[in-house]
């Protein structure tokens, strides 16, 4: 049998190891429009997805169990039977299946950053890309392509940030966006040159992001920086955060990974803000899964 297709059926295996080394999986929400039966789930999927990193508390022989996601201090809550896409990556190799939330698990976990842990179905079949590939991502999850700038001087975000948060307030009474507003010079922070950087996952307390070699220089200059995330169509209103790079690497293609950790030292009313925007973002997308399989089920077809 060859060695790729070996390491494939034998991902319990690998997912064991994962878990042997308090290591982690990512998931995001399965998009309802994306083709059934399919190896790329999200092939012809629209919106962008946010993938979570959760790292992996216990295994048994028919599911995972992996602690729940959480944004700024807020617990995400996910719907039980929901579909979620997945990974696994172990060195250059990433293993991609789908499977679904089986809900909480009932006993408190105290290895979960939550203190609150899910049970994922374990999939029947896994499928294996190369993680060096330039686009291996994006034939699964459609990720954010945000925008940054170097934040020269980081106490102008506060009247931007004050924009972003009577935005969001018309946004949630039903108002129409005033996006083109918040990127008049009026609203910005004080911002060096703007780069273009994938988001790769999203924890805690941050995101991580991926930036092209030829993007990378502002990396090397600065450490904070003012930071915009589309998250539509079922977010209108992008994130608008501050970040401060914690940690990078460079991979072998030259490509900088950037740990950024989310930063409200000079407005901490904008942490609820963003918070707010995350998950009213998780539970769209997850209505609309529901939405697409109760159509399914009145047109005589289960959609699975």
């Amino acid at each position: 049998m060859p060695a790729s297709r070996s390491r494939t059926n034998e991902w319990k295996r690998s997912l064991q190891q994962v878990f042997d080394r308090g290591g982690a999986i990512e998931f995001a929400v399965a998009r309802p429009d994306a083709p059934e039966h399919t190896d790329d789930p999200h092939d012809h999927a629209s919106g962008i997805d946010l993938v979570w990193r959760v790292k992996v508390l216990k295994l048994t022989a028919q599911e995972m169990i992996v602690e729940a996601p959480m944004a700024l201090g807020r617990q995400i809550e996910l719907e039980p039977g929901i579909e979620l896409v997945a990974s696994i990556a172990i060195g250059q190799n990433r293993w991609m299946f789908r499977t679904r939330n089986l809900g909480l698990d009932g006993a408190t976990s105290q290895q979960s950053r939550s203190h609150r842990s899910l049970r994922l179905a374990l999939p029947e079949n896994v499928r294996r890309c190369q993680r060096r590939a330039p686009r291996f991502d994006t034939r699964d999850m459609h990720l954010p392509e945000v925008e940054a700038w170097p934040l020269l001087d980081p106490k102008t975000v506060i009247p931007a940030e004050h924009a972003v948060a009577l935005t969001w307030e018309e946004c949630k009474n039903g108002k129409p966006i005033r996006e083109e507003v918040l990127d008049q010079d009026v609203a910005k922070p004080t911002i060096g040159p703007k780069f273009s950087a994938t988001l790769m996952n999203l924890g805690g307390g941050g995101i991580g992001l991926r930036v092209d070699s030829d993007a990378s220089q502002p990396l090397a200059r600065h450490r904070v920086f003012w930071i915009k995330v589309p998250l539509g169509p079922e977010l209108a209103l992008p994130l608008y955060v501050t970040g401060k790079v914690v940690h990078t690497h460079i991979d072998s293609m030259q490509r900088t990974y950037a740990g950024v950790a989310f930063d409200f030292t000079f407005n901490h009313g904008h942490e609820k803000v963003i918070a707010e925007q995350i998950q009213y973002y998780i539970e769209r997308v997850q209505a609309s899964q529901l939405e697409a399989h109760a159509r399914a089920l009145e047109s005589g077809d289960s959609g699975s």
